[in-house]
């Protein structure tokens, strides 16, 4: 552990700390967006798959180390089929790419979502939409993309927008879904050996930062949750879009 600690040194580790506690201070507040925020800090530092492997275990310690807290606001009815979908399309996902070079997908996926923010931002949830076609289609959407391009999250969270009116089923719901997707990333990876002694290693170190940034955003979330959710999800998700259109570009 010593050596592995030493080869990456102090400052990096801090700077990986500091990343990590503001990433789950988002995912604590909007239930999503930690991935998203975090892998591409630690990529400059650390092998993809290495830092693909902290991210994977830092979201499924915590999910499960939380779930007493939002468990009894999941939609459950709604989510179960969701996953099952989304976990049809990770595997379907991988043959997208045979279809469409990475950066056209990229840059189609996050032109949609940035249409997709402005029109949520204008039209109220409509909670009649929950679940049936509409949900099933985004799980299948979901995994699609995360098979192709490991960016799950755009499509549920969306539907969760669109959905769900009270802040707390919408974050729950996307806290839920997102520990399935880290369940099976984890299982993946380990039958993989992509998961090693290194990769347990700093996430053993950086899960305290972890759960201090997820403890200020639960805060934050009791504190103005009711009242910014919606609008902190939507502008949070539309520089997600952003963020994916731009990796195309440049």
């Amino acid at each position: 552990m010593p050596d592995i600690l030493a080869d990456i040194g102090l400052l990096t580790l801090l700077g990986m700390a500091l990343t990590i506690m503001l990433a789950a201070i988002l995912r604590a507040f909007t239930g999503f967006g930690f991935a998203l925020a975090a892998l591409p800090v630690l990529s400059l530092t650390l092998a993809p798959t290495t830092a693909a492997s902290v991210i994977v275990l830092l979201t499924l310690a915590v999910s499960l180390q939380t779930l007493p807290t939002y468990r009894k606001d999941i939609p459950k009815k709604d989510m179960m089929g969701m996953v099952v979908t989304s976990a049809i399309g990770t595997l379907l996902g991988t043959y997208l790419l045979l279809l469409f070079s990475p950066n056209v997908f990229r840059l189609l996926i996050g032109g949609t979502v940035m249409a997709a923010c402005l029109l949520l931002a204008r039209y109220k949830p409509a909670p009649h939409r929950a679940g049936g076609t509409f949900g099933l289609g985004s799980g299948l959407l979901s995994g699609l993309l995360n098979g192709a391009l490991a960016i799950p999250g755009p499509p549920v969270i969306i539907y969760s927008m669109a959905v769900y009116e009270k802040a707390r089923n919408a974050r729950a719901f996307l806290m839920g879904f997102f520990l399935f997707s880290a369940a099976f990333a984890a299982i993946s990876y380990s039958l993989e050996g992509i998961i090693g002694i290194k990769e347990l290693t700093l996430f053993a170190v950086c899960y305290p930062a972890m759960l201090a940034g997820n403890r200020t955003g639960d805060w934050l979330f009791e504190k103005y949750g009711d009242a910014s959710h919606r609008r902190i999800a939507i502008w949070a998700l539309f520089a997600i879009g952003l963020s994916v259109a731009a990796a195309a570009v440049f």
